[in-house]
């Protein structure tokens, strides 16, 4: 309601009032939404929101290009490992800074480039299942890395494996409150044994601080007779405070515990666009449809009726059609066919009405508008680079700096923490060396520093790209390191390690150093010299 100020001249409204909070404004008047906490607006509604999210995605081409998209810019063919100590806090000289850093990678790659060594069912190696969790978040909002233990065998010394676990597994147990009723769906609940609140399977302390998550045994919607129980993970280790399990999502509002679908806000646009595709698609093929009558002036009752109705002759251009009956009453039609009617019959065609001529432009306007909503403009989105070279690099360049966020998020979430637990058990089992890793904190996160290699932006024109990045470097703008990463994803210093070796190797070949050579050529024109073509 508006908020009002008694004055001598009657009561004044002030503020927003007058403005967006007005309850007086015909536009406004009907406008009363109602918000309600984290639980009641997100958790109540997560069950219809996640079955619509992955729906679009299987059905809406606009949505699969959406989360799709997101996988092949975020994860690519996988985040790598690039180990990243403190060494000043190690007391490692470079040398061995960088030997250790080699064997943390090589020991991480033998674990995680195996399905069967890092995927709880093995079905994905570590790329793979970083490419599942990411859709996985996006479709359902949020999605769970359960840690479980293996034996050890000869071929792989590591007992960790991951377990992702789809978000509608996680929910309250009924023993604990939680209802199925279709609508509203109520998930609140509480522990019995301890007094813990639960939201739908997430369980609170008294702070609010989650400690535990309660899995169930089958899927909401799955058909099985199989007896549904839940399974309580506590969220960290009492002993090794390492993480049990993780959740992979994204926070809207505060005291939120569960994720959003990424489609949540443009799940009704897509629905329309994707109906008023189908709609437009089944207009065209009916276009494409020759419809006849046989218009005759003999008695109808004199003609023999078949199974589909005398006279109803329908084909499809460029379809054989056999001739199924040798009755002269029935008629059939094909390409290049030449009919013969009898006396006093004509052939009457039918016109369908043509498909809507704005389709195109109402598409692309409802494609741009969810293409903002998800921070993925029009041209990624679509994959559509007919604009000019400027514009197109814009595009890129906005949705890159979205990329770059949410795989911030997911390396936070779920890679780090995968190695964390996965350098632990190294560290324990002898096969890494790290000095204090179980003593003092600080060191065990100078052991786990790293850094997390994935593809890099797009460039339009790779030439301008690299001579920018040159001016940038020149001017101080930016180091070799930043730029190396930015346009190749690789390491500098291993680049100037691995070049030296192949420029030598040239020379040794006779063939001279070719960055030099190419150097030289590049600098020509400062010299006044001709340029090698």
């Amino acid at each position: 309601m508006s908020r009002t100020v008694r004055t001598r001249g009657g009561p004044q409204v002030k503020g927003y009032s007058e403005a967006g909070a007005s309850t007086t404004r015909r536009s406004l008047k009907s406008f009363i939404p109602r918000s309600g906490s984290p639980r009641e607006d997100i958790d109540w509604n997560n069950y219809t929101l996640r079955q619509r999210g992955r729906m679009l995605y299987m059905a809406a081409p606009v949505a699969t290009s959406a989360i799709n998209t997101n996988r092949t810019k975020v994860i690519g063919t996988g985040l790598t490992l690039k180990a990243s100590i403190n060494r000043e806090i190690l007391g490692l000289s470079p040398e061995a800074a960088k030997e250790w850093q080699q064997r943390a990678e090589a020991e991480f790659r033998m674990w995680a480039s195996r399905k069967q060594n890092c995927d709880a069912i093995g079905v994905n190696n570590f790329e793979g299942l970083q490419q599942l969790a990411l859709k996985a978040w996006l479709m359902s909002g949020d999605v769970f890395a359960l840690f479980k233990r293996y034996e050890r065998t000869s071929f792989n010394p590591y007992s960790l494996r991951i377990h992702l676990i789809e978000a509608d597994r996680v929910s309250t147990p009924t023993d604990y409150g939680a209802t199925f009723s279709p609508s509203p769906r109520f998930t609140d609940g509480e522990n019995t044994e301890n007094g813990n609140r639960i939201y739908d399977g997430v369980e609170i302390d008294k702070q609010g601080r989650i400690v535990a998550y309660h899995i169930r045994n089958t899927h909401p919607g799955e058909l099985t007779t199989k007896k549904t129980e839940w399974v309580r993970v506590e969220a960290y280790g009492k002993n090794t405070g390492l993480p049990n399990i993780l959740q992979i999502m994204e926070s809207e509002r505060p005291e939120q515990y569960r994720g959003v679908t990424y489609l949540a806000q443009v799940i009704e646009p897509l629905l329309q666009l994707r109906r008023y595709t189908e709609a437009e698609l089944m207009a065209a093929l009916v276009q494409s449809f020759f419809t006849a009558w046989i218009q005759t002036e003999t008695d109808p009752t004199d003609i023999p009726i078949n199974e589909t109705g005398a006279g109803d002759v329908v084909g499809f251009p460029g379809e054989e059609i056999d001739n199924l009956s040798e009755s002269d009453d029935e008629y059939e039609m094909g390409p290049g066919t030449v009919v013969h009617l009898g006396e006093g019959e004509k052939v009457v065609f039918g016109n369908p009405n043509i498909p809507t001529t704005g389709f195109e432009s109402f598409t692309k306007t409802v494609c741009r508008l969810v293409g903002s909503a998800l921070e993925i403009p029009y041209e990624v989105l679509i994959k559509e680079f007919d604009s000019s070279y400027s514009a197109s690099r814009a595009a890129l360049l906005e949705a890159w700096e979205a990329f770059k966020m949410r795989r911030q998020w997911f390396v936070d979430d779920f890679c780090q923490p995968v190695y964390e637990v996965w350098l632990a058990e190294a560290v324990a089992l002898g096969r890494i060396k790290a000095p204090g890793f179980f003593e003092d904190p600080i060191i065990r996160d100078a052991w786990c520093g790293a850094r997390w290699m994935g593809t890099v932006q797009g460039q339009l024109d790779p030439t301008k790209e690299a001579k920018a990045a040159i001016m940038q470097v020149d001017r101080g703008f930016k180091t070799y390191e930043q730029v190396t990463r930015e346009l190749g994803g690789g390491d500098w210093e291993d680049n100037i390690e691995q070049l030296a070796r192949e420029n030598q190797k040239l020379k040794d070949a006779g063939g001279g150093n070719y960055m030099a050579a190419l150097s030289d050529n590049d600098n020509a024109d400062e010299r006044g010299e001709p340029k090698d073509e």
